[in-house]
This record gives C-alpha cells, sequence and structure tokens, in this order.
C-alpha cells in the first residue's frame, strides 16, 4: 500500500486574499507543485469559474469544485483553492487533515484588491450595489468557515506578498534566510 501524499499548505480565503500569488511563491522557495483548483476547474471546462459559475448556478458550480478540490488535495506540494470552496460541507471534511493556513483580508482590501474582477458573479454587488458591502456579505457569510477549517490565520491585510509568504513558511516549520522579508534578498516576491 502506498502512502498518501498530502499537500505541504493548502491556502484558503477569500477573492483577492493572495492565494494565487502566495501559493506560486511558497511553490517556489519549497520547490514543489503548485496546484490551484480554479485553474483545474478553468482548464477541464474551457472556460473561466466566473462564466462556468453562471452557466451552472451556484449548486452545480460548488458541486464540480469539490471534485477539483479533491483531485487538488492529492497533490504534494502547495494548493490554493478557490474562494467559496469551503462554503461546501465535502471540501471541509476534506481539509480536515491538512495544514490549512487561511490569508484574511479585511472588506476593505479585499474590496480595493478585486476591483478589476467584477465580473465575476460573487462579487457582482446587485443592482449597482456597493462592491464593499458585496464583499462583506461574502466575509460575513464565510469567516467561521475559513477560521474552522484553518491551522493557522495569517492576515494578508497591506502586506506585500514577501511579508505573507515568510509567515507562512514561519507557521509551517519551514525558515529560509533567503526569503526573509527583512532582508535584501527574495524581493522578487
Amino acid at each position: 500500500m502506498t502512502e498518501q501524499k498530502l499537500p505541504r499548505v493548502v491556502l484558503v480565503g477569500p477573492p483577492g486574499a493572495g492565494k494565487s500569488t502566495v501559493g506560486q511563491a511558497l511553490g517556489e522557495v519549497l520547490r514543489c507543485g503548485v496546484v490551484d483548483s480554479d485553474t483545474l476547474l478553468e482548464r477541464d471546462n474551457a472556460m473561466s469559474c466566473g462564466e462556468l459559475f453562471t452557466l451552472l448556478g451556484e449548486p452545480e458550480f460548488r458541486r464540480r469544485e469539490e471534485t477539483y478540490v479533491a483531485r487538488a488535495l492529492d497533490s504534494d506540494g502547495v494548493v490554493s483553492l478557490g474562494g467559496g470552496a469551503v462554503l461546501s460541507a465535502a471540501t471541509r471534511r476534506l481539509l480536515a487533515d491538512h495544514t490549512v493556513v487561511y490569508l484574511r483580508v479585511s472588506a476593505e482590501e479585499g474590496t480595493r484588491r478585486t476591483a478589476h474582477l467584477a465580473t465575476r458573479p460573487v462579487l457582482a454587488a446587485a443592482d449597482g450595489g456597493d462592491p464593499r458591502e458585496r464583499y462583506q456579505e461574502i466575509l460575513a457569510q464565510r469567516e467561521t468557515l475559513y477560521r474552522g477549517v484553518a491551522t493557522h490565520v495569517v492576515d494578508a491585510d497591506g502586506r506585500t506578498p514577501r511579508h505573507t509568504v515568510a509567515e507562512v513558511l514561519a507557521l509551517i516549520g519551514v525558515h529560509d534566510d533567503q526569503h526573509d522579508p527583512d532582508s535584501g534578498e527574495g524581493a522578487h516576491l
């Protein structure tokens, strides 16, 4: 019997928290693969997650997403999940045996970071409403779920990806002087 592979770390958080950016940087530092469940979904369905969400509706989109999350978790590298993946009880159960880092951002920061993503159906404010209020609704709906699956919480508000990566590395027990945010090295992160 073969030993099950586990990701080194799984990143969760709302849109704009930095999961993809931080995930790529962690993969470089840890010299391992990076799997993004949204990327898998988009590649296999030949359309963006937003288009798929609109086409299928949220219940079917989330059901399909569960399959891609399970596939991503079969990796031994870094995994980043779509912002709404934690809405699924099945996904939350899958995360129980993993090191999960919740990248937390405020509604203000998340809105600022996702301003260019307003075409995503889940972020769209109804009837020309305030995008910040919609983002706050998303956080209110998911905060407990993110914290519930998280092994660690990292505050990513106003921080560079390099600082966030350094904190995640410290939390998972990896020290790398080359990528210390206080050194001159690793400035590309």
